[in-house]
C-alpha cells in the first residue's frame, strides 16, 4: 500500500484499546470515523466524549482527536492516527436545535438523522412505512450546513434520505452500507440513492460488515473487488470510500445497546432475520484494521490505478470533510427560502 496515501477508515465502534490502535497503525490508517453514540442522550454524550479524552491522554502516541478537516493531515505528518467523532443517531441533540452547534464545538463533525427507527428526524430503514424528513429535521439540516456537521443517511429509509439529500446545501453521506444490487440487506441502498448520493457529490463508504455483504461471512475478496468495480462505474472513483463498520472485540451486550436502545424489551433482529441476533463471523480476508493493506492489492490487481486508489482508500473523505466539516455563511437564501 503506497505511504503517501491518506487512508481513512469511515466508520468504526470497537472496543478501543492500544491493541486496537496499533493495528489502525498496521493497516496504514491515517483516521477513523468513530462512533460516539448510539441511543445516547446529551449527558451521556458528553460522558463518551470524555471517555474518548482519557484515550487520548493514554495513547498519545498512538491516536490525536480530529476536531477540524486540516487535522487528518496533522495526524499524517505525526504519524498518528486522528479519531473523527460521529453519531450514529440524532439522540446527542434530544430535541433541542441549539445543541447541533455546541456538539459540532465539541467536535461531533458527523452525525446519522436516524438510526433503524424512526427519530425526531426522519425515518429509519427498518419502518414499515417512510414519513420522510419532519419539520425538525429540516431545521437540523439546515443548521448542521451551517456549523460544518456532515449529514450521515446510513441508516435511514429511501424517502428520508433522497428528502435530505434535496433539502441540504451541502453533500450527504452514507458513510457505511453497500448496494443492494449486489445484497438485498435493509441496510443497504438502492440504485436510486447511489445515483443521488453521487449527483449530490456525496461519498459512499463500502461496510466490510458481512451482513451487508453478498454471501455474509463467506463473501469474498473477489466478490467485494466486483461491487467496489461496479460501483465506482456507477458513482464515479470520486464518490466511492470505505465505512467498514468494523466493531471489534464487542460483547453481547454492546450489539443488543445498539438494536435495542432502550425502546425494546425484545431483541431487535437487525436485518430482518433472527439469523443476525448475534455477531456475525469475521470474513476471512478482513479481521481488523490491519487487514487493509490486502484489500488495497486485490483493487489495484483488479486494474484500479494507483491515483484512483489514493482517492478510493481515503482521497475522496478528505475532500468531503475538507468542502462540509467546517461552519460556512448561510445569509443568503436556502433552497427552502427559494422555492
Amino acid at each position: 500500500m503506497n505511504p503517501d496515501w491518506t487512508v481513512i477508515d469511515g466508520l468504526q465502534y470497537s472496543a478501543w484499546s492500544r491493541e486496537i490502535f496499533e493495528q489502525m497503525h498496521a493497516g496504514g490508517l491515517t483516521a477513523v470515523h468513530v462512533t460516539v453514540a448510539y441511543h445516547e442522550t446529551t449527558r451521556e454524550t458528553l460522558t463518551r466524549l470524555g471517555e474518548w479524552n482519557a484515550r487520548f491522554e493514554a495513547f498519545p502516541e498512538l491516536i490525536r482527536p480530529v476536531y477540524n478537516p486540516d487535522d487528518i493531515a496533522k495526524a499524517k505528518t505525526e504519524g498518528r492516527v486522528g479519531i473523527i467523532f460521529g453519531a450514529q443517531n440524532c439522540s446527542p441533540i434530544e430535541d433541542e436545535i441549539r445543541l447541533v452547534e455546541i456538539m459540532r464545538r465539541l467536535g461531533l463533525m458527523i452525525m446519522q438523522l436516524t438510526y433503524n427507527n424512526q427519530s425526531l428526524l426522519a425515518c429509519g430503514c427498518y419502518e414499515d412505512e417512510d414519513s420522510g424528513l419532519t419539520r425538525f429535521g429540516k431545521q437540523v439540516i439546515r443548521e448542521m450546513n451551517r456549523v460544518g456537521m456532515v449529514i450521515d443517511m446510513s441508516h435511514s429509509a429511501e424517502r428520508s434520505t433522497l428528502e435530505a439529500i434535496a433539502h441540504s446545501e451541502q453533500p450527504v453521506i452514507i458513510s457505511h452500507a453497500n448496494p443492494s444490487h449486489f445484497h438485498p440487506a435493509l441496510r443497504n441502498k438502492s440504485n436510486k440513492v447511489v445515483d443521488a448520493i453521487a449527483a449530490n457529490e456525496g461519498l459512499l463508504g463500502f461496510s466490510l460488515y458481512p451482513f451487508h455483504l453478498k454471501n455474509g461471512p463467506q463473501c469474498s475478496l473477489d466478490e467485494f473487488c466486483d461491487m467496489v468495480a461496479w460501483t465506482a462505474d456507477r458513482m464515479g472513483v470520486d464518490r466511492i470510500g470505505f465505512g467498514s463498520d468494523l466493531c471489534q472485540q464487542q460483547p453481547q451486550t454492546v450489539l443488543e445497546w445498539m438494536r435495542n436502545g432502550r425502546w425494546s424489551k425484545a431483541m431487535d433482529f437487525g436485518e430482518g432475520s433472527s439469523n443476525n441476533a448475534g455477531w456475525p463471523d469475521p470474513l476471512a480476508w478482513f479481521a481488523n484494521s490491519s487487514d487493509f493493506p490486502g484489500i488495497a492489492a486485490a483493487l489495484m490487481a483488479r486494474g484500479f490505478s494507483d491515483e484512483e486508489m489514493a482517492k478510493i482508500m481515503g482521497g475522496n473523505w478528505v475532500a468531503l470533510l475538507t468542502r462540509v466539516a467546517q461552519p460556512r455563511d448561510t445569509t443568503g437564501p436556502s433552497k427552502e427560502d427559494a422555492a
